[in-house]
């Protein structure tokens, strides 16, 4: 089991791991080795709660495919023991984000003060605009 929070976790058979040759650095084997890591989970038979792949949803963005699976590419490191252990960090990473509930917004009013310096600010532009104004009788 991966531990995503204190209450959640997915197990690893739900990550597909696929290596292919990979674009980044590599040196001589670049060409020969599979180094890069293409991570698939699916979410939508995760088993996680269903605002959390909601959320996740939304965090992975182009990451998704319309199958509803999460897809992470790691390339940046030589060894594809370092590229297999950042790509499922990026998948805790997200998941985690995504167990985290939003916070609501209160709803707000501006202060009498706020309001005060709102108005007077626009007094002052429309003196400078009125100023500004071309009169006829000046002619």
């Amino acid at each position: 089991m991966i531990k995503i929070s204190p209450t959640l976790s997915i197990p690893k058979s739900s990550l597909h791991e696929t290596f292919v040759r990979s674009p980044g650095p590599g040196g001589q084997n670049v060409n020969k080795v599979a180094s890069s890591v293409d991570l698939r989970f699916d979410l939508a038979g995760s088993g996680l709660p269903e605002d959390v792949q909601v959320r996740a949803a939304a965090l992975a963005g182009h990451r998704l495919t319309t199958d509803g699976v999460i897809v992470i590419r790691a390339h940046e490191h030589r060894t594809q023991k370092q590229n297999r252990e950042a790509a499922r960090e990026r998948l805790i990473e997200l998941l985690s984000q995504a167990a985290r509930r939003p916070r609501r917004r209160k709803a707000t009013k501006p202060s009498k003060v706020a309001k005060e310096k709102r108005l007077v600010s626009k007094h002052h532009r429309s003196e400078a605009k009125r100023r500004r104004a071309v009169r006829d009788d000046e002619d």
